[in-house]
């Protein structure tokens, strides 16, 4: 674990070396404090309404304008960023953590445990993810713990997949078969050295996939599966303001550019990350 941790300082030493990682990731954590603070900072209510202040388009007083029912949007979309960012991460986690250990545990035992966790995984990654999401949301039901479940679903075949192809190489080095012979159990060899050099490589995964996560949200929320009103989505406030295009293009324009920044900056730290702990593929 300690050989991890130090890989992990040296790969933050190297990503903070560079402006664009920096400028994305001081924007990053701007969008995740505003949207934990949003209940303190956001200046009207997230169903506040006012029917005399309805369409209005931005201004000093409404920053990203009103929608037809005369809401804020600029504090709908601080609420609609929270629950992108809880359903994106919360995903992440789930599917990092359950596709880590099982891809890790399959590559290292191999056999018939790694053919099954083949074919399923095989299977899973079949569907595409947002069809995946969509039959799953369509059973359980909406709502931010089931979007949660149905998101992760789809993202721990791709945490398996890089788990247990990295495990599957470490494995055979002559080291493991050092602690082997020494009598070291299956347990401590997978968390003393399969996952140290394992782990570098998910957390990678992990940046750029939570922004595919908060796209898929973001899209279930716009097929009307997302969170149920009154609670904002940014997806759903999209679709609500697709029927007014032409005339409140703030509508689907402000909710739309907060996915656009929120994906962007999350796909830059993974990008930098993944130069940062492997200096190769930067160069290549």
């Amino acid at each position: 674990m300690n050989a991890f941790l130090l890989g992990l300082v040296s790969a933050l030493r190297t990503l903070f070396a560079t402006r664009t990682a920096i400028a994305s990731g001081v924007i990053f954590v701007a969008i995740c404090l505003a949207a934990l603070m949003a209940p303190w900072i956001a200046p009207y209510g997230m169903a506040e309404q006012n029917l005399l202040e309805r369409l209005e388009p931005p201004s000093a007083s409404h920053w990203m304008g009103t929608d037809n029912f005369g809401r804020d949007i600029f504090s709908r979309v601080l609420w609609g960023t929270r629950i992108s960012l809880l359903v994106g991460i919360g995903a992440t986690i789930v599917g990092l953590i359950v596709g880590g250990a099982v891809g890790i545990w399959a590559g290292y035992k191999g056999g018939r445990w790694d053919m099954f966790l083949s074919r399923v995984l095989d299977v899973l990654m079949s569907f595409p993810a947002l069809i995946l999401c969509l039959l799953i949301v369509a059973m359980i039901g909406p709502g931010v713990p089931q979007l949660i479940s149905a998101i992760a679903v789809s993202l721990i075949p791709k945490f398996a997949r890089v788990a247990r192809s990295s495990a599957l190489a470490i494995g055979h080095r002559e080291f493991i078969d050092a602690c082997r012979t020494m009598g070291a159990s299956d347990a401590r060899i997978v968390v003393r050295h399969i996952l140290p050099n394992v782990g570098g490589e998910l957390v990678v995964m992990a940046s750029l996939w939570t922004a595919h996560a908060i796209l898929i949200e973001a899209s279930l929320s716009f097929l009307g599966l997302g969170v149920s009103p009154p609670t904002p989505t940014l997806g759903g406030m999209m679709l609500e303001g697709l029927n007014l295009l032409h005339e409140a293009p703030w509508l689907t324009l402000m909710p739309g550019l907060a996915i656009l920044l929120a994906v962007l900056v999350l796909n830059v730290i993974g990008d930098s990350l993944r130069d940062a702990v492997d200096p190769r593929l930067s160069a290549a």
